[in-house]
């Protein structure tokens, strides 16, 4: 049964933050986990989802626990990326509108060291971080750990899988009487061992929506292509998606600046994220995509991470990804708050084999969708064309004389002979390639 976020026993002041925000209702992990951390004193591992209320499930309690006449940080949340540590910071600072004596400060590489350290010599409760910066400056003793009470870890199996080096020295530093709020969409073997090492023996352990890992709003499906052919299937799938929103996943940043090239010579509205990327365009790309500007992004598995972007129809891995857990949290995007989703997994012959290793590791299944035959994709790389011919801006340097002259040749043609002309044109010319 829902409960209001009122009888979970946060303060007037956060509840007051919250009506403005029109948040009345508290989802399952905040209900689970929101009295945890203010009634308890134990440790939390919680399975859940992106997308599921995780930050103010941690965030509230937290913000209510902090004591603003203690100086000292006393709560840290690390997340794997900036985008995730920067939508954290964010949410807590719309949280904390009505107390704003408790101060939190965000560490991310999106911003000089330099400004952060003085922004550090104001008195600091909460600290939102990604782990490399966090580590950079513990590691210039720009601040202390002692007083902290509260550690969160979001999207740990992200940050153990990409970011190991820079947590452990992070966990060791970390007072040994603390408590440990550990979020996690999967439970990897690393995974498990470090909560065996570094957390309560009498951790608490929950789900909220972990039933069917799958998430049963999500059509798995897969498309076997050669790899001639892969990217004419992809545009095929894309027309079949027009006026929907996705993400296209790649394994590496070289293969997301290829397809985003290739997808922008063909003028299809999309942008490019990774981590080579400067925090600014990454934030300005984040920004296009959000309001609609563009409707597709082409982006690697760790930069990802950060996007919780409502009414996503599709996401699609061009390449397979390289474990089951991260398969999880790509599919995840789409299919959000009851909504319908679809992952489609674009493979080669030999990876079908993977696709049976998933269903039996993630508790799901796929289904085998069937490739668009060579004709249509023909005719939907004709299509392709037209779009982009149609959103080619006029050369304003072509002389008068040159385009009158044009004129006079085409002049005696309608409008239907010209378009059958053009076409037939441009397959003569794709034909000979």
């Amino acid at each position: 049964m829902s409960r209001l976020i009122s009888d979970l026993g946060i303060i007037k002041k956060l509840q007051k933050a919250l009506t403005d925000l029109e948040i009345t209702v508290a989802t399952d992990i905040q209900q689970q986990v929101v009295p945890l951390i203010l009634e308890e004193t134990v440790d939390v591992i919680a399975l859940a989802k992106t997308g599921t209320g995780k930050t103010a499930a941690f965030g509230l309690p937290l913000l209510q626990l902090a004591d603003p006449e203690d100086e000292n940080i006393q709560t840290v949340i690390l997340a794997p990326t900036r985008e995730l540590s920067t939508q954290i910071f964010n949410n807590l600072k719309e949280f904390s509108k009505y107390i704003p004596e408790v101060s939190v400060v965000l560490l991310t590489g999106g911003s000089t060291t330099k400004s952060q350290i003085e922004e550090l010599k104001s008195a600091t409760q909460i600290i939102v971080a990604t782990p490399g910066r966090f580590l950079d400056l513990l590691e210039k003793d720009v601040f202390s750990l002692k007083a902290v009470k509260h550690l969160v870890l979001d999207e740990a199996d992200e940050m153990f899988q990409a970011l190991k080096e820079d947590l452990m020295p992070i966990l060791k530093a970390m007072p040994k009487e603390r408590r440990t709020f550990l979020f996690s969409a999967t439970m990897p073997g690393e995974l498990k061992d470090i909560v065996h090492n570094y957390m309560s023996k009498n951790a608490v352990s929950l789900q909220s929506g972990m039933v069917n890992i799958g998430h049963e709003g999500i059509d798995h499906q897969y498309l076997v292509v050669e790899p001639i052919e892969k990217l004419d299937v992809l545009l095929h799938f894309l027309n079949t998606q027009e006026g929907g929103r996705g993400i296209i996943f790649c394994k590496t940043k070289a293969a997301v600046n290829k397809l985003a090239k290739n997808l922008a010579i063909r003028k299809i509205s999309s942008g490019a994220l990774h981590g080579s990327l400067t925090q600014g365009i990454r934030d300005r790309i984040m920004e296009q995509f959000r309001e609609g500007y563009i409707d597709i992004l082409v982006a690697t598995d760790l930069v990802a991470r950060g996007i919780d972007v409502k009414e996503l129809a599709y996401v699609v891995n061009y390449h397979l990804p390289d474990t089951p857990e991260a398969y999880v949290h790509r599919s995840g995007r789409t299919g959000r708050a009851g909504a319908k989703g679809l992952s489609m997994t674009i493979i080669q012959q030999e990876e079908v084999k993977d696709i049976a290793v998933f269903e039996e590791e993630l508790g799901i299944q796929f289904k085998p969708a069937k490739k668009a035959d060579a004709e249509a994709i023909e005719w939907n790389n004709t299509l392709v064309w037209a779009r982009k011919v149609f959103k080619t801006k006029p050369n304003r340097d072509i002389p008068e004389e040159v385009k009158n002259q044009v004129k006079t040749i085409f002049h005696h043609l309608t409008k239907e002979e010209l378009v059958d002309k053009v076409i037939s044109n441009y397959l003569a010319e794709h034909t000979k390639e």
